[in-house]
């Protein structure tokens, strides 16, 4: 049966990964969880070492050039095939890829998330639905600066600054127009049960079609 693949895109702190999980949590109930990979385009950030000696406060980790999609590109095809792939794990701390890969075997549903998975042409050509997350700003500062300062041991003046500088102008520039790409847009992130239940059937239903198609 042909692989099927999913973009949720949203801006920072937008719940992409909320989001996921209650579909996650749809299919587990249809007994399909042990059939969904989900890969973060975070995971594809470009080593420090990539950057002539720059800083972490000095790149701009918002620009689509920050990260390797031509690996991700690859990486979904192979998936997509059958075959596995050895994905980079980054450390966000130190902004190095760590000397360990995930290993990840080839599901029937790929599950991307990322803020910029729609600037990429390649990457949004290999999927079969793309779901854009849309929030209030306020909302999503308030979830990055939580993100930030608990979990990867940033100061708050370091946050506030990359914010004003690189994620809002680049939000801006890529993030917000490439919602045009989406199939699909959630207002409220896992809050909107309604949009998250219908992206659900969908999903089902596909399966089931796909399933259909491979058996005649």
């Amino acid at each position: 049966m042909k692989k099927l693949v999913i973009g949720i895109a949203g801006g920072t702190g937008s719940g992409k990964t909320s989001v996921t999980n209650k579909i996650l949590d749809r299919l587990i109930a249809h007994d399909n969880h042990e059939s969904v990979v989900v890969i973060q385009h975070d995971s594809y950030y470009k080593d420090i070492s990539k950057y002539g000696g720059l800083t972490g406060d000095k790149i701009n980790f918002d620009h689509p050039d920050s990260l390797e999609t031509d690996l991700l590109v690859d990486h979904i095809t192979m998936l997509m095939d059958g075959k596995s792939v050895e994905q980079p794990i980054y450390n966000f701390t130190t902004h190095s890829r760590l000397p360990e890969t995930r290993h990840i075997e080839p599901k029937t549903i790929t599950i991307i998330e990322g803020i910029l998975i729609y600037t990429s042409k390649a990457l949004r050509d290999l999927m079969d639905i793309k779901i854009f997350i849309d929030t209030d700003a306020d909302e999503r500062l308030l979830r990055r600066l939580k993100r930030d300062l608990i979990e990867r041991g940033r100061s708050i003046e370091s946050v506030m600054n990359q914010y004003v500088t690189t994620v809002k102008p680049m939000h801006l520039e890529f993030v917000e127009p490439s919602k045009t790409f989406a199939d699909i847009i959630i207002p409220r992130g896992s809050e909107n049960a309604v949009a998250i239940d219908m992206v659900a059937v969908k999903i089902e239903q596909m399966l089931l079609d796909r399933a259909k198609g491979a058996r005649s």
